[in-house]
C-alpha cells in the first residue's frame, strides 16, 4: 500500500494583483533616508536598555522635614541608573527624545502598498508607533505580560480621537500578545494595502493591514482601517504617503529595517481549450499525438472536465497575459505527471503517472504582453484524485490561475487539535522539531502546559530545557490527526534555548560540551533518565536523572512572566571540572541589572547560586558555570 503525502500550497498574500518590486534595506549608516529632524534621532552601533528602569521614573530631590515641621535643605539623592545607553557605530536607529527634541521621523520615500520588516527594542514603560503612509498607526509599547491586549498595546492598530459621528475609528486590538520583555529585540512584519481611489479622487476601498506578525505570531489578519488613526501626518487619505515613526513619547530603537514597495501586476488566462484521452499512459508522448477522446473550450483552467478520475491524459492550451515587464515564477501543482510550456519554452517536465502532488517551480522573464501556454497532465494512480493547479508569483505575492476546485488547498481539511491546560498543569509527550527543523527533532520531549500561561518543553533524553513560551499551549494536530507523525507545535512566540546535554565533566574550562545529532544517544552509563514525579502541592513535574553517579532533580515553574529552573544536585563527589551550560547564542552580554542578555538580546537569564562565565566555542558564545551543588536561574523573555 502506498502512503499518500499531501503538499498544501499556502497563499502568502491576497493582494488584488501580484507584487512586482525589489526589497530595499535601510542601511542605517546615516540619516540620509529620512527628512531632517530636531536631533532626537541618531544612528548608533549598539544599544542597551536596562529592563529594571522605567523611563517615567524621575531623578528627584528629597526634601526632609525637621522636628519643628519646617522643610530643611533639600538632599540630592544618588542618580538613578540610566534606562538607555548606547555605543557609537552604525546599523541601529535610536530615538532619545526630551522636551525640546521630540520630532517624528519621516522617510524620504513614499509608499502605497508595502511589505515592511523590522526589529524594535523598547525600554520599560516606553511608547512609540509606526505610521503607514504617515496616517495608519501600528502601536509600539512596552506591553510585556499584558494578558488581554487592547489597541494601545504593541501591535495594536491605534484609534483616532474624533468625536463627530462618521469620523470615529476605535482601533483594533491584536489577536494575542507575544510581546517580549523590555530591552529585548522584537521582530515585526507588516503587509499593508493602501486605500484605493477612482480617477476623480473618490476613495473606493479602505486601507487594509493584510497581516501584522509580532515575534513570529500573526496578530492581525485582513483588518480594514476606514480612517486615519490618531496623530497622523495629515488628517486625510491619499494613494501615497511616507513612513512615519513616532518620536515624542519615549525612547525606541530599530534595526534591520527592510521594505518592499508593492506594485499591482495583472496576470490572466484566456482562450482556454482542452483535450483528453482515456488510457494508461507511461509518458506524455504515449497520448499527445493520438486523436483525443474529448475536447472543448473552458472559461477557467480546471481538471474537472475529466470523464475518468484515473488512467487519463490531458492537454490544456490558452493565452497568458501579463501587464508588466518582470521575472515571473510559475508553480505547477498536480497529481501524476505534467509539463508546462510558456511562449513555446518548456519550464517544467515531470513524467510519471503516479507523482504524489509535486509542486514544480520555474521562472521566466516576460515583457508586458500575451503569450501562448500549454499544460500536459496524466495519471494512472488510483489512490489519488485528479488535481491540477497553476500559480504565479512576482515578488512576494502568489496568485492562483486555476479554478478553486481544480486544486483546493486541502482535499482532507481538518479542524486543528489545540491543547490547553485547565486549572492544573498538563503534560504531553511528543516529538518536537527544535527551531522548527526536522533534522533537530527531539524524540524524548515532553510539553508542560501551566495554567499561568507560561509553558515549556523538556528534553528527557538530555535533561535539558529546550524551549519556553507564553500564551496558549500546543497544537497537537500533527500528532493526533489520522496516522500522525508524533509531533506537536508550541503555540505563541516560542523562545528556543539550546539543544543538547547541559551537565558534563569537561577536561578544562575551554573544552566543548558533547554534541548530540539527530538520533544520537548518550554513552551508556553517563546519563540515565529516571522520569519525573508530580509535586503534590502544585501538580507540576519534577524531572530526575543521573549523570556519572550524580543525582539531578530539575524543578521548573513560572514566576510572574519568568520561568524558574531549579537544578538540584546530589552526590556531587570530588571529581573536578563539573560544568553546567546555561545558554548559548551569537552574543552574550551582562546587563546593568546583573542579568545576562542571550543570543543578541533575545532573552535574559538571572543566575543564582553559581558564578557564570562567558566563553566562545567554535564561534558560538556560551554561558557556563562550574557547579558544586544546587543552583537556579530564571529565564525572562
Amino acid at each position: 500500500m502506498k502512503i499518500i503525502r499531501l503538499n498544501v500550497f499556502l497563499l502568502l498574500s491576497t493582494l488584488a494583483g501580484l507584487a512586482t518590486a525589489q526589497t530595499k534595506t535601510l542601511t542605517l549608516q546615516d540619516l540620509s533616508d529620512f527628512k531632517p529632524q530636531a536631533g532626537n534621532w541618531q544612528i548608533v552601533g549598539d544599544v542597551t536598555m536596562n529592563p529594571d528602569i522605567d523611563i517615567h521614573e524621575n531623578h528627584t530631590e528629597e526634601i526632609p522635614i525637621n522636628k519643628r515641621g519646617k522643610k530643611s535643605k533639600p538632599v540630592v539623592l544618588p542618580a538613578k541608573p540610566t534606562a538607555v545607553t548606547f555605543e557609537a557605530g552604525k546599523g541601529i536607529l535610536l530615538n532619545r527624545n526630551d522636551e525640546k527634541k521630540k520630532d517624528h521621523l519621516i522617510t524620504n520615500f513614499e509608499h502605497g502598498d508595502i511589505e515592511l520588516e523590522l526589529e524594535v527594542m523598547l525600554p520599560k514603560g516606553s511608547n512609540s508607533g509606526i505610521y503607514l503612509q504617515g496616517r495608519y498607526e501600528v502601536q509600539l509599547l512596552d506591553s510585556w505580560g499584558v494578558k488581554n491586549p487592547s489597541f494601545g498595546d504593541i501591535g495594536g492598530i491605534y484609534r483616532n480621537w474624533e468625536t463627530e459621528k462618521g469620523k470615529i475609528y476605535l482601533g483594533k486590538a491584536p489577536l494575542s500578545n507575544p510581546a517580549k520583555a523590555p530591552g529585548l529585540w522584537q521582530k515585526m512584519k507588516i503587509s499593508f494595502q493602501a486605500p484605493r481611489f477612482d480617477k476623480a479622487g473618490n476613495k473606493t476601498d479602505n486601507a487594509k493591514f493584510l497581516y501584522v506578525d509580532l515575534n513570529g505570531v500573526r496578530i492581525h489578519d485582513h483588518v480594514e482601517v476606514p480612517l486615519p488613526t490618531g496623530g497622523p501626518i495629515e488628517n486625510n487619505e491619499k494613494p501615497l504617503g511616507p513612513l512615519m515613526i513616532q518620536g515624542d513619547h519615549g525612547p525606541v530603537a530599530f534595526r534591520n529595517l527592510k521594505y518592499t514597495l508593492v506594485k499591482d501586476v495583472k496576470v490572466s488566462l484566456s482562450n482556454l481549450t482542452f483535450e483528453t484521452w482515456n488510457g494508461n499512459f507511461k509518458v506524455i508522448s504515449d497520448f499527445s499525438n493520438l486523436k483525443p477522446d474529448a475536447s472543448g473550450s473552458l472559461s477557467e483552467l480546471t481538471c474537472e472536465i475529466l470523464e475518468n478520475e484515473n488512467d487519463y491524459g490531458s492537454h490544456y492550451k490558452g493565452t497568458l497575459t501579463v501587464s508588466e515587464d518582470a521575472t515571473y515564477k510559475f508553480i505547477l501543482s498536480y497529481t501524476g505527471g505534467a509539463r508546462l510550456l510558456i511562449n513555446n519554452k518548456q519550464l517544467t517536465n515531470f513524467q510519471s503517472g503516479d507523482g504524489w502532488w509535486p509542486n514544480d517551480e520555474a521562472t521566466i522573464e516576460l515583457t508586458a504582453g500575451s503569450y501562448p501556454f500549454e499544460i500536459y497532465n496524466y495519471k494512472n494512480a488510483p489512490w489519488m484524485p485528479p488535481r491540477l493547479g497553476l500559480f504565479v508569483q512576482v515578488g512576494s505575492a502568489h496568485k492562483p490561475l486555476h479554478a478553486f476546485n481544480s486544486y483546493p488547498p486541502s482535499n482532507e481539511p481538518v479542524s486543528p487539535i489545540l491543547i490547553n491546560p485547565g486549572i492544573q498543569p498538563r503534560l504531553l509527550r511528543a516529538f518536537l522539531d527544535f527551531k522548527g527543523e526536522y533534522k533537530q527533532r527531539l524524540t524524548h520531549s515532553i510539553g508542560v502546559g501551566d495554567p499561568s500561561g507560561t509553558h515549556y518543553v523538556y528534553d528527557l533524553k538530555a535533561g535539558n530545557l529546550a524551549c519556553v513560551w507564553h500564551g496558549d499551549f500546543v497544537d497537537a494536530t500533527p500528532m493526533w490527526h489520522d496516522r500522525g507523525d508524533g509531533s506537536f507545535k508550541p503555540l505563541g512566540a516560542t523562545q528556543f534555548l539550546f539543544n543538547n546535554q547541559p551537565l558534563y565533566f569537561l577536561a578544562s574550562a575551554t573544552s566543548a560540551f558533547p554534541v548530540l545529532s539527530h538520533g544520537d544517544e548518550l554513552k551508556e552509563g553517563d546519563y540515565r533518565g529516571k522520569g519525573y514525579q508530580i509535586e503534590a502541592s502544585t501538580g507540576r513535574p519534577i524531572f530526575k536523572y543521573t549523570y556519572a553517579g550524580i543525582e539531578v532533580e530539575d524543578k521548573i515553574y513560572p514566576d510572574n512572566n519568568a520561568l524558574v529552573h531549579e537544578v538540584g544536585i546530589k552526590n556531587r563527589g570530588a571529581k573536578p571540572d563539573l560544568y553546567y551550560k546555561l545558554a548559548e547564542g551569537k552574543t552574550i552580554q551582562q546587563m546593568p541589572n546583573g542579568s545576562y542578555a542571550i543570543d543578541d538580546k533575545s532573552y535574559y537569564l538571572n543566575v543564582k547560586g553559581v558564578t557564570p562565565q562567558v566563553r566562545e566555542i567554535n564561534g558560538v558564545k556560551e554561558l557556563i558555570a562550574p557547579v558544586a551543588g544546587s543552583f537556579s536561574y530564571s529565564i525572562i523573555w
